[in-house]
């Protein structure tokens, strides 16, 4: 079924299948995550990456900055 319909979209049939059991998600007729709920989940994924990968440069940060006030309170002296 899928096959006959997916060439006429150019399109293979995983995909159109895909779509439709995401449409069928959607409208509330499969259980899952529905599109909205999908797109928020990127978008959580995404903000979570960001905020880690700042968090990492903020720790060697701190950690550079600890080692030069030790090195500029050994120089001082």
């Amino acid at each position: 079924m899928f096959c006959s319909i997916a060439e006429k979209f150019g399109c293979s049939s995983e995909t159109l299948r895909k779509w439709a059991r995401q449409a069928e998600t959607d409208q509330g007729l499969r259980p899952g995550l529905n599109s909205d709920q999908l797109a928020e989940l990127r978008e959580l994924r995404r903000e979570n990456r960001e905020l880690r990968r700042a968090n990492e440069i903020l720790r060697k940060a701190s950690v550079y900055f600890a080692q030069a006030e030790v090195f500029d309170r050994g120089w001082r002296r």
